[in-house]
């Protein structure tokens, strides 16, 4: 991998077997935050292979050692953290820290989790080592996706602008609200992934599971919202005006939508549970509408769905079935959830009082860890496009040339933005001098 490698073979099998659930309570602890900079950095490391397939080797060594249900299980726990305690913290009016940098890493982790496994979930192995969790993942995707399709009226994600008045707690909720937007794409590509298992993992590990399907149904709204066609599309983490030229090319994410729904729809097994009631023909039919010429040419396959929709139409609906049915269900958040409900005021006054409240000198040592974590070289490597502006989201070409993390466009968007990113780039620059 050259010069761009960012860990040797030996020292990422070490960072994979120390992976482990953390409790709600010690989000944000030390050794939480140990294991943050580790799965960071794993998720470069494999972001970075996948780009010069050059090997697996992350993906390799999570089967091999068994962290794929961990991975999930952490998943889970951080998004609990964010609806249950994470809103208790932004009420408390007393609380405000001088840096919400530690909050915000505790935010970003859920990001982190979901975009490793997007990466690793493109092989096959990996989504079989997840075992029984693969439930617990595909109900995370589908509470994911059920957010995105509520949304869809609004045309996109919040809005970034933020009032000149809002204090560092309420620009952190609004970087989360940003943040779960693009949380909830990342779980609808590692939801397709899981769909390429369907026969396959059903078949091997155990007898088919209608949880899976019954959830894996919310593809279908979202198929009408990631539809051709759109004025804008959200691509590389930003929305682009699409030309009219080009709004019938396919996307990455429409993509993924329509494999997803080809996987499901003609799958074997799926095809032989599935309930055709009158409502859920109705529904799968209105997919016609969308399966143009030009969307075939560029996904051939589709034709085969087109054939089974048009099989669809003339096909009898089904009554609902009466049988008896034995049915497994997710069981990460309904444990988390019962070992924590009524304490979730009672974990946030510890955190703020042991975790969130961090000295200058610690706030320094952490700055120090996060430059070592992320490496400019590595992230220029894996980057999807060239850098945009921090203050106006226009293509930058200048750095900040203290802390060298922000990018502008110009002199006068940096003094703009400096308000918001003058207390992390001062501390960025000390962390990195005390190297």
């Amino acid at each position: 991998m050259g010069d761009l490698e960012l860990l040797l073979p030996g020292e990422a099998e070490v960072l994979v077997r120390g992976l482990r659930s953390f409790p709600l309570r010690e989000m944000g602890s030390e050794g939480w935050n140990q294991q943050h900079e580790n799965l960071e950095k794993l998720n470069m490391q494999a972001i970075l292979d996948a780009t010069i397939s050059q090997g697996e080797p992350i993906q390799e060594l999570l089967v091999t050692h068994g962290k794929v249900p961990t991975l999930v299980e952490e998943l889970i726990t951080v998004e609990m953290w964010k609806q249950k305690v994470f809103p208790v913290l932004c009420r408390v009016e007393d609380f405000k820290p001088q840096n919400t940098f530690p909050i915000y890493m505790v935010v970003h982790h859920e990001a982190s989790i979901i975009n490793l496994l997007e990466t690793v979930f493109f092989h096959k192995e990996v989504c079989e080592s997840a075992e029984d969790t693969v439930l617990d993942l595909v109900d995370y995707c589908h509470r994911k996706l059920t957010l995105l399709v509520a949304r869809s009226g609004c045309g996109g994600p919040p809005e970034g602008e933020g009032s000149q008045d809002s204090n560092p707690m309420q620009e952190l909720q609004k970087q989360a609200e940003l943040m779960e937007f693009e949380i909830a794409l990342k779980a609808l590509s590692v939801l397709r992934y899981i769909t390429d298992c369907v026969d396959r993992q059903w078949s091997v590990s155990q007898p088919p599971q209608l949880a899976h399907l019954k959830r894996m149904q919310c593809l279908y709204p979202v198929c009408w919202f990631l539809s051709p066609g759109k004025l804008q599309q959200f691509e590389g983490s930003r929305w682009h005006t699409v030309a009219p030229s080009e709004q019938q090319k396919l996307s990455k994410l429409d993509g993924q939508v329509w494999i997803a729904l080809y996987n499901l729809l003609l799958s074997s097994e799926a095809q032989a549970r599935y309930c055709l009631t009158s409502f859920a023909k109705g529904q799968l039919l209105k997919l016609r509408a969308f399966l143009t010429d030009t969307l075939l040419d560029q996904l051939p396959n589709l034709a085969h769905l087109q054939s089974f929709l048009a099989h669809l139409a003339l096909t009898e609906t089904q009554p609902p079935k009466k049988d008896l049915v034995l049915e497994q269900i997710p069981e990460i958040w309904e444990r988390l959830e019962r070992e924590n409900r009524g304490k979730w005021q009672a974990i946030a006054k510890h955190q703020l009082q042991h975790v969130f409240s961090p000295s200058e000198q610690d706030l320094r040592l952490q700055a120090q860890r996060w430059a070592e974590t992320y490496r400019l070289d590595v992230l220029e490597a894996v980057a999807p496009e060239r850098p945009r502006c921090a203050y106006c989201s226009a293509e930058a070409s200048k750095r900040c040339s203290r802390c060298q993390n922000e990018w502008y466009c110009c002199r006068e968007c940096q003094v703009k933005h400096w308000e918001k990113h003058g207390k992390t780039c001062v501390l960025a620059a000390q962390g990195d001098r005390a190297k």
